[in-house]
């Protein structure tokens, strides 16, 4: 039997056109969220990813595992992050703005709570090279840390694209003892960086663990991310708990490529009353189209033509220009626990600019999707209290910004 036909044939969720599989809870057999997820991936990766699959269950009912973990968060990584009250420009929007800092952790985003558990989790395995993808830069800036932390080889491939793009980024991981390589293919960016990576690990993979950078890909990955992001989630629920004297924000967004942060944080409030928000950009609005396709692993909504061709994706940003979602925010979708919304690259410019005038910080390109939604949905939000995951911070975009806003 193939890959493809393994991951066909696997048992699909109870009602999966229902909410009867638990909302981010364990994937149904097969690696499905609902009629979402799945293992397609070439035949001489299903053995990799079944073993992944196990070790990653082992480790992470593994209390010294997970205190490990922890620790490396707390210590390295500088967790907890704080969640900060915006007033001046709460009041400019007519609502109440609390932003989850995840651009303060180490390496300025919230990459680095994925990439330890997956270093450590590749050690366990008796791994020695660690392969990724990136976009933006910050996963593979994450990568390449844990790596030097680790004792471990790193490759990572980067669209030949976005490395002119995000130069400071290529630097800082070449500065860590990483290999970037350009993936001169297709559009030259995020999804062909995948590819090649993929390609890579297909040759590799006794001694490495490709080390993906978000809730996408075959199964476990989009499940053992969201575990690791899940991190955000718990803490911002505590600390909105103690901020709103025992309640929950009435809304909780969050920028949306493949989908990493928005996991993270949606994890900590779906079994509250909180609306769940996820942004798009416009160029790469996969669940504003609805069509099902398989990318990189997974089924999922994607950006594809009549004849079932991958689109390519646009966007200001690095990180986010991806033509497909991470299958879990397709199944949120379909059920209805979680609304996407896409907002435009112009929108983008002008909230990345509010926050730094009106807060003083300088916030990623990726999560000023989810300001510039709120700034655009404010008379909405009116009143309420929005919680948005800043997930990483924009030193990496001002050279790109500079032109746009002086």
């Amino acid at each position: 039997m193939t890959a493809e036909e393994q991951a066909t044939t696997a048992e699909p969720a109870r009602g999966e056109n229902a909410m009867e599989q638990a909302t981010m809870a364990e994937p149904a057999p097969g690696g499905r969220f609902g009629q979402f997820g799945g293992m397609f991936v070439p035949e001489p990766l299903v053995p990799a990813c079944q073993e992944l699959d196990r070790q990653f269950c082992s480790a992470w009912a593994d209390p010294a595992f997970k205190a490990e973990l922890d620790g490396l968060l707390a210590d390295y990584a500088g967790r907890p992050s704080p969640v900060t009250e915006c007033p001046n420009l709460s009041e400019e929007l007519g609502l109440r703005l609390l932003l989850k800092r995840e651009d303060l952790n180490h390496t300025g985003s919230h990459k680095i709570n994925n990439v330890l558990g997956q270093a450590l989790l590749a050690r366990r395995m008796g791994k020695t090279r660690l392969v990724a993808e990136t976009g933006a830069g910050q996963h593979g800036v994450a990568t390449a840390t844990a790596a030097a932390l680790f004792g471990m080889e790193c490759i990572v491939y980067m669209g030949a694209v976005d490395m002119e793009r995000q130069a400071l980024n290529v630097f800082r991981m070449r500065l860590l003892g990483a290999e970037v390589r350009a993936a001169e293919t297709g559009s030259r960016t995020l999804k062909d960086a995948i590819n090649e990576a993929l390609r890579h690990w297909v040759a590799v993979v006794d001694s490495t663990h490709y080390c993906i950078g978000s809730v996408m890909g075959p199964h476990p990955y989009p499940w053992m991310v969201r575990e690791f992001q899940r991190v955000v989630g718990d803490e911002a629920r505590r600390q909105c708990a103690e901020i709103l004297s025992g309640g929950a924000p009435d809304t909780v967004t969050a920028a949306v490529g493949g989908g990493s942060n928005a996991a993270g944080i949606f994890a900590g409030f779906v079994d509250t009353g909180a609306a769940l928000v996820g942004v798009e950009p416009a160029g790469g609005a996969a669940i504003g189209r609805s069509v099902p396709g398989i990318v990189h692993g997974s089924r999922s909504y994607l950006m594809q033509d009549e004849w079932g061709q991958v689109l390519e994706a646009s966007s200001i940003s690095a990180g986010l220009d991806y033509p497909g979602v991470g299958p879990e925010h397709a199944h949120l979708a379909a059920v209805g626990r979680a609304r996407y919304e896409s907002v435009t690259d112009e929108e983008v410019v002008d909230a990345f600019g509010l926050l730094a005038r009106t807060e003083g910080i300088i916030a990623a390109l990726e999560c000023a999707h989810a300001l510039a939604w709120v700034a655009r949905a404010r008379r909405e939000l009116a009143g309420t209290t929005v919680l948005l995951n800043l997930s990483g911070r924009g030193d990496k975009d001002v050279a790109q910004m500079m032109d746009l806003l002086e």
